[in-house]
């Protein structure tokens, strides 16, 4: 940077008071003084800037690097899982073979296969039928004491 000691600030003092006057002196002292901050604001404007935009581009780098872990962790996952598939029915392959090869030879039945019920686990089925509650007056919906009463209270007679 500039070395700028104390003879030479008094030098260029001396010489402003010269060439600018006593009387303009102290106004062009605060204009300079005004554009000195002015540049330094901007000097760290400029800088934030630049820091930003270098930690923008690491944040960027980060996020390939992790983008491209991902993937590889999502093909690795994929790979294994066909592996697995395959094995699995390399395995069902040869354990039917070999029910096949057992049952040729004492009974030639088939091998009953899994089939599912149907049914709706989630639904409760209730023993008594809908029809029935509805005729029957059962109430098939919680109702809060406040509704009930509302609901059963005798109307008025106008």
């Amino acid at each position: 940077m500039i070395d700028i000691g104390l003879s030479k600030m008094a030098l260029i003092g001396v010489v402003a008071l010269i060439v600018v006057g006593p009387e303009k002196l102290p106004r062009v002292a605060r204009t300079v003084g005004t554009l000195l901050g002015k540049a330094q604001r901007y000097v760290a404007d400029v800088k934030s800037e630049v820091n930003r935009s270098m930690e923008l581009d690491e944040l960027r780098k980060m996020k390939d690097t992790v983008e491209s872990a991902a993937r590889d962790v999502e093909q690795t996952i994929h790979t294994s899982a066909s592996d697995f598939e395959r094995e699995l029915n390399d395995a069902a392959d040869t354990a039917n073979a070999t029910n096949s090869a057992y049952l040729s030879g004492s009974q030639s039945s088939v091998v009953p296969t899994y089939r599912n019920p149907g049914k709706n686990w989630r639904l409760k089925r209730g023993a008594m039928p809908q029809w029935y509650k509805s005729r029957a007056g059962v109430r098939t919906k919680a109702q809060s004491g406040a509704a009930r009463v509302a609901r059963y209270r005798p109307q008025k007679f106008h």
